[in-house]
């Protein structure tokens, strides 16, 4: 592909490519166990020995970091996949019907998307419970109502096309025609929007893990990282400074990747 003789583009991926390991196989990254002590001293400063320092309790905060991907990028990955299927098939349906069907189930995506994402996501925590399955569920479902219009468009397009008005005349069944016909053929834009939401899901996860809401401590998670290190700021700021520095590093390398990748279509 074109795009991968370009330095960001191939910069992206390189982080994404470590931020994959990092979620699958955390161990190969991280030089020491992210919930033990590494030694004595409490509050180190970054090093050749520890990369991001130590935190109040002497472990090392580049290893919690790492395993930290595995809560917040998985997290924020069910959250699109969340959004993706409860949107598009909204929009899948709804596009293909028509009529007041289709009129009744988008005031209700209005309602949605007019509710901000983070407070939706709040309302589902706090139903759940905290952790990250329900902060995916709650990003999700904040997300649904944007695939829901995107599809429903895709959809409205594609079935004036020639060869759905056939599969349709010939009396194909309509989950046939929505499956065979429809939706490969709207399926795209959902794609590439799907990994622009990714970035957007990373920084919401975060954020509410950054609140508390997510997987509690000790467990490592991006968001919680960067928050307890509030209370050290003074002493040590790279305990907040340095994790939040990765997160900002992978939503950009997400969010560059996958707008280059639009654009070379």
């Amino acid at each position: 592909m074109s795009i991968l003789r370009k330095p960001g583009v191939l910069l992206s991926v390189l982080v994404l490519l470590l931020t994959l390991v990092a979620v699958i196989a955390p161990s190969w990254l991280a030089p020491y166990d992210p919930y033990d002590s590494v030694g004595s001293m409490r509050l180190a400063p970054p090093s050749l020995e520890h990369l991001f320092g130590t935190d109040n309790l002497a472990r090392d905060v580049f290893s919690r970091v790492i395993y930290g991907a595995q809560l917040s990028v998985t997290a924020a990955g069910l959250a699109v996949l969340a959004g993706v299927a409860v949107g598009a098939a909204v929009g899948l349906i709804t596009g293909y019907a028509g009529g007041s069907v289709d009129f009744v189930v988008m005031r209700f995506v209005d309602v949605l998307i007019a509710i901000p994402g983070i407070l939706l996501a709040l309302i589902v925590v706090a139903s759940m419970g905290f952790g990250p399955l329900s902060i995916a569920l709650g990003v999700g479902l904040g997300t649904a109502g944007a695939f829901a219009r995107v599809m429903r468009a895709q959809v409205m397009r594609v079935r004036s096309e020639e060869f759905v008005e056939a599969a349709t005349t010939l009396g194909v069944r309509w989950p046939t025609v929505l499956t065979r016909h429809v939706l490969p053929n709207a399926a795209r834009p959902i794609i590439a929007m799907a990994a622009l939401e990714l970035a957007l899901a990373i920084l919401a996860v975060s954020a509410l893990s950054f609140l508390g809401f997510g997987a509690q401590p000790p467990a490592p998670e991006w968001g919680s990282l960067v928050s307890a290190g509030r209370d050290f700021v003074a002493v040590a700021p790279w305990l907040s400074l340095l994790p939040g520095a990765v997160i900002l590093v992978v939503v950009l390398a997400v969010n560059g990747l996958a707008r280059s990748i639009g654009g070379d279509r």
